[in-house]
């Protein structure tokens, strides 16, 4: 893949399966010209009729992903800013929850923030044993809430209230695996590759009127949640603008936090 200085995203389509892998030279963090791209790869790859099954995931062996940019978080100077960066989240979250095909998720390593609302709107996810999980935002002065309809869903009040809470505690890919973030986690690259390929290649092989059916289900009652992501775009953009969140962030760049 291509590396630009400010990430990019690709996406390949063979055999019913489009892999759409997502990068950024900042631990694949997340600035709103990426999550643009990638809510577009994905709202592209659903209407695809050739498109049976996507597969997300971000570049390197490291780092998932590191969540929201911070240079961008700081370069926000109103709410209508602030509001749009986070409306990129919305739109990625939401594009995965319509897209009539199922979206498997592959995690390689540690994710934080919008990382780990993308591994919750997944339909499926695979991990290594390596993925700690941390909802940092409220550390930060914000806090999850574009994420935390995606993460509520997919491991209930309780656990994302910790995670919500507890902003600055990794949790192990062990414990996010009984929460049902992930459904199965692997100790080598090889064995998660294998994971991700051969139930790909299962569901291409599938009833797609079966599957979009199944998703509709697996995904009823959250018809709002256009509206709702919205609205929490909106809270969040003006969260990042008050003092209280700059000194935060700018304490974390520098490695106070």
């Amino acid at each position: 893949m291509h590396k630009e200085k400010d990430g990019d995203v690709h996406t390949d389509i063979q055999n019913g399966i489009a892999t759409i892998v997502f990068h950024h030279p900042a631990s694949n963090s997340l600035p709103g010209v990426l999550l643009n791209k990638l809510a577009d790869a994905i709202e592209h790859a659903g209407s695809d009729k050739k498109v049976r099954v996507i597969v997300l995931k971000s570049e390197g062996e490291k780092a998932f992903c590191a969540g929201a940019s911070f240079d961008e978080l700081m370069s926000i100077s109103n709410m209508e800013e602030g509001e749009k960066f986070f409306s990129g989240f919305a739109r990625v979250i939401n594009n995965m929850r319509k897209a009539p095909v199922f979206v498997i998720c592959r995690v390689q390593g540690k994710t934080v923030g919008g990382g780990v609302g993308l591994a919750a709107a997944a339909d499926y996810c695979f991990a290594m044993d390596t993925a700690s999980i941390k909802l940092s935002e409220l550390s930060v002065g914000i806090g999850p809430f574009v994420v935390g309809p995606a993460v509520e869903r997919k491991l209930g009040l309780s656990a994302m209230s910790q995670l919500s809470i507890n902003a600055t505690a990794w949790q192990s890919a062990q414990w996010a695996q009984q929460k049902g973030l992930y459904n199965d986690v692997f100790s080598n690259m090889e064995e998660l590759d294998a994971a991700v390929d051969a139930l790909s290649r299962k569901l291409a092989e599938s009833n797609p009127e079966a599957m979009a059916k199944l998703k509709q289900v697996f995904w009823l009652g959250t018809e709002s949640w256009d509206a709702l992501l919205a609205e929490r775009a909106a809270t969040s953009g003006e969260l990042v603008l008050s003092d209280f969140t700059r000194e935060a962030i700018s304490a974390f760049r520098q490695g106070a936090r």
